[in-house]
């Protein structure tokens, strides 16, 4: 991954186009403030997006529990026919 160097000032301004460019070429970049790094921006690829989705998941699941929300063994297999 090619990693490029953008003012904040020319970030803000060229957001999209430079999303653009990063996704198309794999490139990441480094916003600079006064030549200062701030944050790194760069494209998530499928396995990045799956393991975001599962974490959220997990992280719905657990307070699903902590609620009280839960389902036994036999709740589920009358839920799917079993």
């Amino acid at each position: 991954m090619l990693t490029k160097l953008v003012g904040i000032r020319e970030f803000r301004q060229n957001i999209s186009t430079l999303y653009e460019k990063a996704r198309k070429n794999n490139w990441r970049f480094i916003v600079l403030n006064r030549n200062q790094p701030v944050f790194k921006v760069e494209p998530l690829g499928k396995k990045d997006v799956i393991v975001e989705k599962l974490a959220l998941d997990i992280k719905e699941a657990r307070e699903d529990v902590k609620r009280g929300r839960v389902y036994d063994f036999e709740e589920i297999c009358d839920e799917l026919g079993l």
